[in-house]
């Protein structure tokens, strides 16, 4: 164990993470009462590091961090460093719509037991392509840790191009892959064809991750890996790994949860899917609520047709 911990925080201090494979998007169970369930929060990270994940994201948007108290996503994170002890890499979600926060967080703050950073394109303030650049060069400079940009212009309301994209990637050593949500195969391709050698693309859409492995994209920040890390890891790996034939099978197995799973926003969806498999309380909080009744039913009969138990 103590060769496991030692080779990722020299990884990290040299810079470079493998952020290869299935990545999880980890969600945050509640109880009834609308308070963090830390044992369930246990058993969904046991469940992950015994499935095939190939590393863990905490207090991401799937995560609903908008919604955890500062004191609680300190203890989501130390919960869940102390659970993994170092057999995974993870990955913490540090972003904000204002720079100064991030910087002084980053500098600050104690990430022991973190191997890197997902940071947020800045939301709400609509910043220019520019600002968005500066943003990036600000946080990369606050910290030694390896960053993995996030852009998703459906939460946010801003895109990050491509040629922004590629300019933080080229101007920031330690900003080594980028989340790519935005949904559109032509930028995403764009970065691929003419990123640094360094830098990766990571899927951040369950729905368009084979094809975007097919391109070059190293894996995916996955939601429904939260249910199903041994299948959806697989797929990964074998897409990876050039057996697209078989990959494929196992993609179009999800492609109708893909959908249902965000139609009522996430992590509506998947939440519903782990209630029923018997892991967690359907809760979220507010502005969140679950899923209707008949999305919900609809999740129910796929999963009774993949032989899931609920």
């Amino acid at each position: 164990m103590f060769f496991v911990l030692l080779r990722n925080r020299l990884s990290t201090y040299m810079g470079q993470i493998n952020l290869r494979g299935m990545g999880v998007a980890l969600i945050t169970p509640f109880k009834e009462d609308e308070s963090v369930d830390y044992n369930a929060l246990m058993r969904l990270v046991d469940y992950q590091l015994q499935n095939g994940t190939d590393y863990l994201v905490v207090l991401g948007s799937t995560g609903e961090t908008a919604t955890l108290s500062a004191e609680e996503q300190a203890e989501i994170t130390k919960l869940v460093v102390s659970r993994v002890k170092g057999q995974i890499p993870i990955v913490l979600g540090v972003g904000s719509n204002n720079t100064k926060d991030v910087v002084d967080r980053l500098k600050k703050d104690d990430y022991s037991g973190i191997d890197a950073i997902l940071s947020v394109c800045p939301y709400y303030n609509k910043p220019s392509q520019e600002g968005i650049y500066q943003h990036y060069k600000a946080v990369s400079a606050a910290t030694k840790l390896p960053i993995v940009l996030y852009n998703v212009p459906g939460r946010t309301g801003v895109n990050m191009t491509a040629e922004t994209t590629l300019r933080i990637a080229r101007d920031c050593e330690n900003v080594v892959a980028i989340k790519e949500a935005s949904g559109n195969i032509t930028q995403m391709d764009d970065i691929i064809k003419n990123k640094p050698k360094n830098f990766e693309v990571i899927s951040g859409d369950d729905g368009i991750t084979f094809p975007l492995i097919t391109l070059g994209a190293v894996g995916v920040i996955s939601v429904i890996g939260n249910a199903f890390p041994k299948e959806f890891s697989r797929m990964v790996r074998l897409a990876l790994a050039g057996d697209y034939a078989n990959a494929l099978t196992i993609h179009h197995s999800f492609t109708e949860l893909f959908e249902l799973l965000f139609v009522d926003g996430n992590p509506a969806g998947v939440k519903s899917m782990m209630s029923m498999m018997g892991y967690i309380e359907n809760k979220l909080r507010l502005p969140l609520v679950p899923t209707r009744i008949t999305t919900y039913e609809k999740i129910k009969a796929i999963l009774s047709e993949l032989n899931i138990k609920c």
